[in-house]
């Protein structure tokens, strides 16, 4: 997402040599490590390298929400501040008792819909604590019995956190992604197949995917039938939400107190951006189904998107979109996940939210607690993406719907 927002307007499969130079002199900077491909049986980061990260984010995390799936997607109402992807699920007879494995040899029966948003509350909230660098498993769950694999776009990857050398290296992953978490919270000592990039959409898990170093071959490809868990965040590349935010930024210029970009996206009775949605959902169940056949062994979690959007305001000019924006794109982000959700649900798939746990941790607020970077990152993260913190939280959350 993060190249396909610097190069809006641009066909994704555009070399974006900008992007490239940033990814590498990080590289530099940072004495990246993790110097593997994708490829199986070839672990993106050591066993034992996150060894000393501590359960912060999965013991201050929220209890996921069980509560009946409703199938509905959310009405996308500006100033609703109702986060309708709220909800996650266990799935249903699976629940594994205390001191057993990580469930790997069943496919998950259900996920619930979404039910508004918990409080203000998440991973790490509390001003002034460090941002959390992974989490630790729930009790009962220790290991996984098989391959755990990463799908998806650059949520999944963790755009601009500690680089990983993994090959395309435009597919920007990284080594403390919520996959890589959950992974070493798992004591997964074979390593995790990261399949994920940057930009992906729904064609590039059948498809290659142009990036800016090269081709990153189909997604489902990295599947196998013996793989425990995949887990996978899709969906908002397909939107182009990156470079619906730039046109809101842009639009914001010419009316501070208005609602520029929704008259921009929602005029003559049609919301493209709702539409979108919309169309994606088919395709997303595709995608689901596809995966439960080539890995029938896994357990299958599908990663919703965290809070990006204030619940109320903004924070022009530092992020330049109006009020009446925010609201607007805020009600898109809550019907994306509650697509997801649905589709999750239909497909025998786990929805994780991680939308309600980072709710009052969006780019705006402050940067202490904030789990998602604004326009000008303040710590290292790409534009509009997850921060440590916010991976931290987003892999708590898939650890807690793992134990349910």
């Amino acid at each position: 997402m993060w190249l396909q927002w610097w190069g809006a307007g641009e066909p994704r499969a555009t070399v974006r040599a900008g992007g490239i130079a940033l990814a590498l002199l990080l590289v530099v900077l940072l004495g990246a490590a993790g110097c593997s491909s994708a490829g199986r049986g070839q672990p993106t980061s050591k066993p034992g390298s996150l060894a000393a990260n501590v359960a912060v984010a999965a013991q201050s995390a929220p209890a996921s929400s069980t509560s009946p799936a409703s199938g509905q997607a959310g009405s996308g109402q500006a100033g609703s501040g109702q986060a309708a992807s709220a909800g996650t699920t266990s799935p249903v007879g699976t629940t594994a008792p205390a001191g057993t494995t990580a469930p790997a040899m069943a496919a998950s029966a259900g996920t619930s819909a979404p039910t508004g948003a918990p409080p203000a509350t998440g991973p790490g909230s509390a001003p002034g604590m460090a941002s959390p660098a992974g989490v630790a498993a729930p009790a009962g769950i220790t290991e996984v019995s098989g391959p755990v694999v990463a799908l998806g776009d650059s949520y999944t990857a963790g755009d601009l956190l500690p680089f990983s050398l993994s090959i395309p290296l435009g597919c920007l992953r990284s080594t403390a992604d919520y996959a890589q978490l959950v992974a070493q919270a798992l004591h997964d000592g074979g390593g995790l197949v990261n399949a994920s990039c940057s930009s992906a959409g729904v064609a590039d898990m059948t498809s290659a995917e142009q990036t800016s170093t090269g081709h990153n071959p189909p997604q489902l490809d990295s599947l196998s039938r013996n793989d425990a868990l995949v887990m996978l965040t899709l969906g908002g590349d397909d939107l182009g939400f990156l470079n619906v935010l730039d046109k809101c930024m842009a639009l914001s210029w010419k009316n501070l107190f208005g609602s520029p970009c929704k008259s921009y996206y929602d005029s003559n009775g049609t919301d493209k951006l709702a539409a979108l949605v919309t169309a994606e959902g088919p395709r997303m169940a595709a995608v689901l189904t596809q995966i439960h056949a080539k890995a029938p062994a896994a357990r299958v979690l599908l990663v919703g998107y965290p809070d990006l959007f204030p619940q109320q305001g903004g924070c022009w000019p530092v992020v330049p979109i109006t009020n009446g924006d925010i609201s607007y794109l805020r009600g898109i982000e809550v019907k994306l996940n509650a697509m997801l959700a649905a589709e999750a649900m239909a497909t025998g798939t786990t929805f994780v939210d991680t939308y309600g746990p980072t709710t009052g941790h969006d780019f705006c607020a402050s940067a202490k607690v904030r789990d998602v970077e604004g326009l000008i990152p303040v710590s290292l993260a790409a534009p509009f993406h997850p921060n440590a913190r916010g991976q931290a939280a987003m892999a708590a959350q898939v650890l807690k719907a793992l134990a349910a």
